[in-house]
């Protein structure tokens, strides 16, 4: 069963012109307002939805297939991760634009349109991003970023990116201080709200499938910026994004973060000596949190123990991403 055109203004043009893929994993509490928004866009764009299952086991296909009956539903009996079912579902479209929303986001009204809008007007970008708030309405500054580099590396593995936040300085890839309020180019696009067009897609051969979860998209974003393309968002674009809804837990989500990471430092570094570096920082940060920090924490403040006990559990599990996604 192929994919239906869902919406679109009378009179609209039969095919779709967007493909909206959207990939679950026990995300049955939010992909039913994901969709709703969703089906609140195609007012105004034609549009298609391909969702692939990664073998959810909390009812969330049902959901999908009851808020949704028209979507292609892609039911998998195990868990591909994100890049391998991105990949799956865009084979199954055909609509010439590409939107790729986590589960958990909810498109704002206009957000769609107005993505659109910047990706014509901005052919240069290649991928647009927009802004994304948290359920409470603060920014969440995680849609967006720019690329891991030394001095980022040593700065989050020294905790000096959580001490200072907002500070541009300190805080680098996350773009500290920067509200995400006004059009502006950045190294990459995060997978809750990321629009790309299928000639670039099919270009690049889509994600890397050796990325489980995390840093695919930063890969795919550094691998346009060697065609010359420079990713930009959006503010008027927006998204309500619960991230880590569907996380299986704090110790099993750093060990993705790192191993993606560690990942990005090997392939898009250049030189075997930063490479090394990054390597070194991503470990010595790890042992400063889980050797270090977590059995003092868990020793003199008993209310963040379980915190502490997912640090160890990541630095006890080095071996495991430290080598990166092979």
């Amino acid at each position: 069963m192929e994919a239906v055109r869902i919406g679109g203004a009378p009179g609209a043009p039969a095919a779709p012109e967007v493909a909206v893929v959207i990939v679950t994993h026990n995300a049955a509490e939010h992909v039913a307002p994901c969709l709703r928004s969703v089906r609140a866009a195609a007012r105004d764009t034609v549009l298609e939805v391909v969702v692939v299952d990664n073998a959810s086991t909390d009812g969330a296909p049902e959901v999908v297939a009851r808020e949704m009956p028209e979507a292609r539903l892609i039911r998998r009996p195990d868990n591909l991760g994100f890049a391998r079912a991105c990949n799956l579902a865009v084979r199954h479209a055909r609509a010439p634009w590409i939107l790729l929303l986590n589960p958990d986001a909810v498109l704002r009204p206009g957000a769609l349109a107005a993505l659109l809008r910047f990706a014509r007007a901005r052919p240069d970008a290649g991928i647009v991003g927009g802004r994304a708030l948290t359920p409470e309405g603060a920014l969440d500054p995680h849609s967006s970023g720019m690329r891991p580099t030394p001095w980022s590396v040593v700065c989050r593995a020294a905790g000096l990116s959580a001490l200072a936040p907002g500070s541009g300085l300190l805080n680098p890839e996350e773009i500290g201080g920067w509200a995400r309020d006004c059009e502006r180019r950045v190294d990459f696009v995060v997978g809750c709200l990321f629009l790309v067009g299928r000639p670039l897609w099919d270009r690049l051969g889509g994600f890397d499938e050796r990325y489980f979860l995390y840093g695919e998209e930063a890969d795919f974003c550094l691998r346009a910026a060697r065609l010359g393309l420079r990713p930009a968002i959006t503010p008027s674009a927006e998204v309500v994004h619960a991230e880590g809804a569907s996380s299986p837990g704090r110790e099993q989500q750093q060990v993705w973060l790192l191993t993606a990471r560690a990942t990005l430092i090997r392939r898009h570094w250049r030189g075997a000596t930063a490479r090394r570096l990054g390597l070194a920082a991503l470990w010595a940060g790890a042992a400063a949190r889980g050797a270090v920090a977590a059995p003092l924490v868990s020793a003199l403040a008993p209310g963040r123990a379980a915190r502490a006990a997912g640090w160890r559990g990541v630095w006890t599990r080095r071996a495991e991403w430290l080598p990166g996604y092979g």
